[in-house]
């Protein structure tokens, strides 16, 4: 018999044990990883911490040094670590019994006055149908901190701090104990996995905080939307004034510093925040930050994995939908168990008239308060004033280092977007750079208006920019000067999805509707972090409390406080019965009863991938009539259904999970939408409503169905009564086309004669052969 001790085993065995006993500054490059390892064992945090270490340790070589590597142990809503480690002990402790998956620590990105009135939810703290205004919930935000002082945040009528609460308020720089409240119950904060990443984080310039405090603005912004107390008279430096309050006014809120002014979020300190979301008591997650596609794996993604776990406990989780619309398959955290919002616009409009030397006006939207106005300048086309060094097609659209600096000097240039430069931030940093005056910027027709303090920035559609293009040539001397920009509201239609919101389908699970839901996100005021960047004004640095932004991450939080609304009205429904009745209660029109609109190039008809079931409406989400309700073991089966071992899923439950081969289940998850990406002839899928309306109710079917398609449901009524509160029916897709199709889209209805009851039905045909004949 040959030896088992070959020379190759000898060396294999070597490295083993050099690979233990080497301190881990000298080995290869490191780096943070993630090791995940699903459900806790056991019921003890300090236990499960533990068995982190004796894990770690029999790749480090000590338990001193796994203490050491380890960054974060999670151990209360789920186990594992955030670690460094070298590619080397990442691939060991891969193999380990017990380990769901390592992956490496990612950096994602994050991404009011008239909104709460634009969707109807009154100012009046107490009424009863809309949930109290949020009393007894709380909030928690993950983002960048919170500016206490911000007077959205005084605790003035709020309740004490409930006796279920366990979190705390992390004390760090310029933020103390004191900084809590009745409002703001709880702080964290976490930097470890971001300074594994880039370093030690130098605040000694006053950028940012080691604390919760909101360097940024971002975060403050977020959790006012959401949660904000009652403030008369905001502004931005003037404009949409009015009252500004959360959804939610009453709710507490608790923050969770994940993200830092300087650039990003950290997934191993988004974990732990999750980890210690869970485990403090929060009833709502607003999370407005996610990565672009190509999207991670649901057992690879920190926003899946986290959230996975704060839905098992019954919390709700809030997440934006991304801003790399309009683009098809640009929505990102797309897992069913989160709320994926989409953004829309609100009923406000911020003019600012142009005159030209003619005494002929136009109109465009800008966010300007400052000088440049109410006098002519002269007016560049910036095709035609074009850098040495660049060409006319950059210069067209004022992209950076395209203009010479000589002929635009003290003038006001007119540039297009165009292919390669459709951004107006970059155009307004160029007409700078030159010291021009002030800039009009003709682009693709949007509401989301860009914010410009140092110069005009005018934004008009190309028939606007054309138009001032033949006055330029027709005048010897083309002049032009600006007004003040105003607020004037309820002339232009809403709402509309937002041109930047992104998109459906998921290019991770395409049975899964994304977005969910659309709320409004564009040219939103809420509070603002006075230490961020400041406006400069007139060569004046002036802080900011209340600033106007646009993005899926000022929608969320909107979202966000209705769902807060949602739990103090109904505390015993489930995250999967709240995102139903959000969903089947949507609206598809705008405010004058128009099919809406989503922005684009050019606009079109929205449908389902622009924005999941529709506008939110917060007072019929109160009473949805029926809800789909859906369950950890469901999103288990689920993930079987995607591909997951056996292994994997078996750690993310408590019990053995021996998952099943069949795919059927992605259609028939039981979700308020039915998509269906691959109709190849007939197929079938089922879906169970529960009653939450009146005891005994009579539903009866209606369908509109997608362009293609023959629908029917079985059964076509449902009958309620004190003992038949939940019923399963069947929808029956038949394909008529024998070509292959592209999506198409249709609702189904279930009517009592007080609810309507929506869900959207998305079918796209293939053929078995397409490719084959290819």
């Amino acid at each position: 018999m040959a030896s088992l001790w070959s020379p190759g085993i000898f060396l294999a065995h070597v490295l083993a044990l050099l690979l233990k006993a080497l301190p881990l500054v000298i080995l290869a490059e490191t780096n943070v990883y993630i090791v995940y390892m699903g459900d806790k064992l056991h019921d003890e945090p300090e236990l499960v911490q533990e068995s982190h270490h004796e894990l770690l340790a029999d790749i480090v070589g000590s338990k001193d040094a796994a203490k050491e590597s380890i960054l974060y142990s999670y151990k209360h809503g789920f186990s594992g670590f955030a670690a460094v480690l070298t590619k080397s002990q990442e691939k060991l402790i891969a193999d380990f019994p017990g380990v769901v998956g390592v992956v490496r620590n990612r950096i994602i990105s994050s991404h009011t006055t008239r909104s709460w009135d634009f969707l109807q939810v009154p100012q009046l703290v107490g009424r009863i149908s809309m949930g109290h205004s949020g009393a007894g919930s709380i909030i928690g935000v993950m983002d960048t901190g919170i500016w206490p002082e911000s007077k959205s945040f005084r605790d003035e009528g709020m309740a004490e701090v409930p006796s279920r609460w366990r979190g705390i308020c992390q004390e760090g720089e310029g933020f103390n104990r004191s900084h809590c409240n009745r409002k703001i119950i709880g702080a964290r904060w976490y930097i470890k996995g971001y300074e594994a990443e880039f370093g030690k984080l130098n605040t000694s310039d006053g950028d940012e905080f080691l604390s919760p405090r909101d360097a940024g603005g971002h975060g403050t912004h977020t959790s006012s939307t959401a949660t904000g107390g009652l403030v008369e008279n905001a502004s931005f430096m003037g404009l949409a004034q009015g009252l500004a309050r959360g959804g939610a006014p009453s709710a507490w809120l608790a923050v969770y510093k994940v993200c830092w002014a300087t650039g990003g979020c950290a997934e191993a300190d988004l974990l732990a925040a999750f980890d210690d979301a869970i485990f403090d008591g929060v009833d709502v997650l607003s999370v407005s930050l996610g990565s672009a596609p190509p999207l991670a794996t649901y057992v690879e993604d920190a926003v899946a994995i986290g959230s996975f776990y704060a839905v098992a406990k019954g919390i709700s989780v809030v997440c934006s939908a991304g801003n790399s619309g309009p683009y098809p398959q640009t929505i990102t955290n797309t897992a069913p168990w989160v709320v994926t919002v989409a953004a829309s616009t609100i009923d406000r409009a911020f003019p600012t008239i142009i005159t030209l030397g003619n005494n002929q006006t136009i109109v465009g939207q800008a966010l300007y308060t400052g000088k440049n106005v109410d006098t002519f300048h002269p007016i560049v086309y910036g095709e035609e004033i074009v850098a040495d060094d660049s060409d006319e097609d950059s210069a067209r659209g004022c992209a950076s280092g395209s203009l010479n600096a000589t002929l635009a000097r003290g003038k006001v240039i007119l540039c297009f977007e165009s292919r390669s430069q459709r951004s107006n931030i970059i155009a307004r940093r160029t007409v700078l750079e030159v010291k021009g005056v002030g800039l009009i910027f003709a682009q693709s027709p949007t509401k989301d208006v860009t914010l410009s303090l140092d110069i005009p920035c005018i934004q008009v559609d190309f028939a606007i920019g054309t138009y001032l293009l033949t006055y330029m040539e027709s005048s010897r001397n083309p002049v032009v000067k600006f007004s003040f920009t105003k607020t004037v509201i309820g002339q232009q239609i809403s709402p509309e999805v937002a041109f930047f919101s992104s998109r459906g389908p998921s290019s991770i699970s395409a049975t899964v509707l994304k977005p969910d839901i659309a709320a409004p996100g564009v040219n939103i005021l809420a509070s603002w972090s006075p230490a961020a960047s400041p406006a400069i004004i007139d060569n004046e640095a002036r802080p900011l409390d209340f600033k106007i932004e646009s993005g899926t991450s000022m929608s969320c939080p909107h979202i966000s406080g209705v769902v807060a609304l949602l739990k103090a009205a109904h505390p015993k429904w489930s995250p999967a019965a709240i995102k139903s009745a959000l969903i089947t209660t949507a609206s598809i029109e705008d405010e004058y009863g128009q099919k809406t609109v989503a922005e684009g190039a050019p606009h079109k008809q929205a449908d389902p991938f622009d924005y999941g079931g529709g506008h939110v409406d917060p007072d019929r989400a109160m009473h949805p009539g029926l809800v789909f309700d859906t369950g950890t073991s469901d999103y288990i089966r689920f993930l079987c259904a995607l591909g997951y071992n056996n292994s994997a899923i078996s750690l993310m439950t408590r019990t053995r999970t021996r998952c099943k081969k069949s795919t059927t289940f992605l259609v028939n998850l039981n979700l308020p939408s039915i998509t269906i990406p691959e109709l190849k002839q007939n197929l079938t899928v089922s879906r169970t409503v529960t009653n939450v309306g009146p005891i005994t109710s009579i539903y009866v079917a209606r369908v509109l169905a997608p362009a293609g398609t023959r629908v029917t449901v079985e059964p076509s009524v449902l009958s309620f009564d004190s003992t038949r509160k939940k019923i399963k029916f069947k929808v029956t897709f038949c394909s008529m086309l024998r070509i292959q199709g592209r999506y198409s889209f249709g609702n189904l209805f279930w009517e009592d004669g007080i609810h309507v009851v929506r869900i959207p039905l998305i079918v796209r045909t293939v053929i078995d052969d397409f490719y084959a004949e290819i």
